[in-house]
């Protein structure tokens, strides 16, 4: 047919999917991958900031002459280098939505690791904090680029009993990366020579290397093609993610389905000018459950809250806090420990996440949190003792538990499955700038919070992280809907006919395909598929 493919659709909404082959985890789980850079570009200037070379070289104190109390960074510096990465991020996620869409999410990827590693080749070659920070600004970017999209790509291509988990690999490739970043900054922290930093830095480039070359070899995403209206080429990478000929069943209703829904948006969600396709991403009534303003505003707002927790205060400034206890002999090794809880606690949620959902896990996941976090804030403030200091850790570390197994990953999956297709590369790139906004302003503001110079809030800090989780609690409860084991299309159609509390009972009833009309034959309408088509190769 002129138009594209004919495709055969289901009219059962509970139709069974291709079963999930060991090429397809294994090409879904490589595109996790990108979150090691991203976890070690965001470990690895904790470290580095509480380096005795490091502090000299861009202070000028001596440690010979300069009380313990005194020589360290200034805070206003520490803010600077440590949130200038996040306010880069922050512009890159969002210039990659439209990238996304033009180029390709893949392509969009591999661009981001291109511009990480301009950004690190200028942070190694740094003597002064100057070209660190404009070194940071550059990758930041780059890390934009690849934290919005590859979330972006995995949710597009995993199947749907397993895109929870696949998608929390993501997160717990972000946990080496940190783990990674403290194994090294521990090893070098002695150094006295600008090794000590250079070393950390310059090893970020191989993660991004490995992730660009790797891309190079895995499909593009099945339904951006079919937003560009090419849909033998979307059946073309369909079966080869699915294990299957692009002739089959399997491919064919599914396929069905995603140009169905995308038919079914595009009448919803006029195609218009560049400005007014961003302004899509916020039509609609706030009250409205399934209208694209309330999906845009939950997906930035979980962001937020992600960031809320105050985990990064821990990673971003956990050595320097740790320090300042001043009970703690090697509080680079205490760093090191609460990275490797992270790592270890994360892949817990590859199973919960599709076993109990991701309401569930966000709820009781923020409710863990609140806990361990006023009992180190309690204990903090009432005694002074080794004793005191060594639980303080221990239910520091039960909270990055509590965060690792949940939030950390839950938040990432939902972000990428509560999007439209028209409008999901720019929701999931606002959703993630959102979450780099904040820990932009997170950044820039612990400094002056705890800082032995300025507020010098100490343990006391963890009453505001443990309040903050509160209020994520009461959100996750109200506003977070369960969408496992159903498709990014199910989705959809979840959040136009039920709310988030009565969401996990919700079950697809039919389909895009039947509603947008099939032939006798039980084909989907020449007419749907023409005009996807037609509008793809428009855009």
């Amino acid at each position: 047919m002129p138009g594209g493919p004919v495709l055969v659709a289901a009219t059962d909404a509970t139709r069974v999917e291709a079963p999930v082959t060991l090429k397809a985890y294994l090409m879904c789980a490589f595109a996790a991958f990108g979150g090691i850079f991203f976890g070690y570009d965001s470990g690895y200037i904790n470290g580095v900031l509480a380096m005795e070379y490091v502090v000299h070289k861009y202070t000028g104190l001596d440690p010979e002459t300069t009380a313990d109390d005194d020589f360290v960074l200034p805070s206003w510096q520490k803010s600077l280098i440590v949130s200038i990465l996040s306010l880069g991020t922050f512009f890159g996620a969002i210039i990659a939505g439209d990238c996304a869409d033009f180029i390709g999410r893949r392509t969009t990827v591999i661009t981001g690791c291109f511009i990480f590693c301009i950004g690190v080749v200028m942070q190694t070659a740094s003597t002064e904090y100057k070209l660190l920070v404009a070194g940071r600004a550059i990758a930041g970017i780059g890390v934009g680029f690849v934290s919005a999209i590859i979330i972006l790509y995995m949710s597009e291509i995993a199947p749907k009993k397993v895109r929870g988990a696949i998608v929390s690999g993501y997160q717990f490739c972000i946990t080496i990366g940190l783990l990674l970043a403290s194994c090294v900054d521990y090893g070098t922290e002695d150094y006295d020579t600008t090794a000590s930093y250079r070393i950390p830095i310059a090893l970020q480039m191989l993660w991004a290397i490995i992730l660009a070359v790797g891309l190079f070899f895995l499909p593009e995403s099945p339904r951006y093609f079919v937003k560009r209206g090419n849909l033998d080429k979307a059946a073309e990478v369909l079966a080869r993610l699915r294990g299957q000929s692009r002739d089959s069943e399997y491919i064919q209703m599914e396929l069905a389905e995603i140009v169905a829904n995308h038919e079914y948006e595009l009448q919803v969600i006029p195609q218009g000018s560049y400005i007014n396709s961003w302004a899509q991403c916020f039509k609609g009534s706030l009250w409205k459950p399934n209208s694209n303003l309330r999906r845009t505003i939950l997906g930035t707002s979980l962001q937020m809250m992600q960031q809320w927790t105050g985990v990064n205060f821990v990673f971003y400034f956990g050595t320097s806090f740790f320090d300042d206890l001043g009970t703690i002999d090697d509080p680079f090794l205490i760093s090191l420990i609460t990275t490797l809880v992270n790592v270890l606690s994360t892949p817990i949620s590859f199973w919960t996440i599709e076993k109990f959902g991701r309401r569930p896990l966000l709820i009781w996941g923020a409710l863990g949190m609140v806990i361990c976090q006023f009992i180190v804030a309690i204990v903090g403030v009432t005694t002074d003792n080794d004793s005191s200091t060594k639980a303080m850790i221990a239910f520091i570390c039960i909270y990055i538990f509590f965060f690792a197994s949940t939030w950390g990953p839950g938040a990432w999956v939902v972000i990428g499955e509560i999007f439209p297709l028209p409008i999901r590369s720019r929701g999931v790139g606002l959703s993630t700038a959102s979450n780099w906004l904040w820990n932009c302003i997170i950044a820039v503001i612990t400094p002056y919070m705890v800082g032995t110079d300025k507020g010098n809030l100490g343990p006391r800090v963890f009453f505001i992280w443990g309040s903050l989780c509160a209020v994520c609690f009461v959100y996750a409860y109200f506003l977070v809907y369960e969408t496992k084991g159903l498709t990014l299309e199910q989705v959809d159609r979840l959040m136009e006919e039920t709310t988030p509390r009565t969401s996990s009972k919700w079950v697809p009833h039919s389909t895009y395909a039947s509603e947008m009309g099939l032939t006798e034959k039980g084909t989907l309408q020449p007419e749907v598929i023409d005009d996807v088509v037609r509008r793809g190769s428009a855009v």
